[in-house]
């Protein structure tokens, strides 16, 4: 029998953490029909940053795209939180990574390949997804990424 989406992140020596209240006027999910949406997430651990800063001068991109892997953590979090079981994810449909860039820093898409990496480990064909990197001047919090995704739910 194959491993169910928790099985697979405990196999990555990893676990769901708990879902970070949110620090704005928002919700961490919305589930409409079949899809969830999940707001965007950044690499809180134990409910404060690991980094901040601007990726290519404060926070080195190999630094960047774990703490992206850890955005992507946190928003499965909210989704196990909303509908109570990964093994109800068909599919992750789309993941939208913002990066806080230094005004000549390009690597964006190999920093939310963090994120997207993760997905497909725990997911396999389901995981494959649409997605964009986009770098951005700066995030909440001084965060140096952030992460959201829409998974379609059965």
């Amino acid at each position: 029998m194959a491993a169910t989406p928790e099985e697979r992140i405990a196999e990555l020596g990893l676990s769901l953490p708990d879902v970070v209240p949110p620090v704005a006027s928002y919700t961490p999910t919305v589930r409409t029909g079949d899809h969830v949406y999940v707001s965007g997430q950044v690499p809180f651990v134990d409910g404060a940053l690991p980094a901040t800063g601007k990726v290519g001068a404060e926070v080195a991109p190999d630094t960047a795209r774990e703490l992206a892997a850890r955005c992507a953590l946190n928003g499965l979090a909210a989704v196990r939180a909303e509908i109570g079981d990964l093994s109800r994810v068909v599919r992750v449909v789309k993941l939208t990574g913002f990066v806080a860039s230094a005004p000549d820093f390009t690597g964006h898409p190999g920093v939310i390949n963090g994120a997207s990496d993760l997905i497909g480990e725990i997911f396999g064909d389901a995981g494959v997804h649409a997605r964009s990197a986009v770098g951005v001047a700066a995030l909440p919090l001084d965060a140096p990424v952030e992460v959201e995704m829409i998974v379609e739910v059965r």
